[in-house]
């Protein structure tokens, strides 16, 4: 059985990675990306602490799936705005996007 302090260092180099990318990227859709791959290290996490704190049970992989869910459904609405903006705007980069500024 893989110990358990592998999969949480998976998990926290995946999770500095996308925060890195969220937080240094200017094109939008490599920052919903970035998002991605944080939510996929939350999700690492609560496999492995569900398999190893109470394996009988599947409530991390529930709560993994229900993650899964709203991932993708922040995708489309993620794509969707950044398809929106390109038109608009003709650009996907995060720093001209300045609308909401009075």
């Amino acid at each position: 059985m893989i110990p358990l302090t592998y999969y949480l260092i998976l998990a926290a180099a995946l999770f500095s990675v996308g925060l890195y990318g969220a937080l240094s990227k200017r094109n939008a859709i490599l920052v919903l990306m970035s998002i991605e791959l944080m939510l996929n290290a939350a999700n690492i996490n609560l496999v492995a602490f569900s398999g190893y704190v109470t394996p009988e049970t599947l409530r991390g992989q529930a709560f993994a799936i229900f993650i899964m869910v709203i991932a993708a459904s922040e995708v489309g609405l993620g794509l969707a705005l950044v398809l929106l903006l390109y038109r608009q705007r003709g650009t996907v980069e995060v720093d001209q996007f300045n609308m909401l500024r009075g």
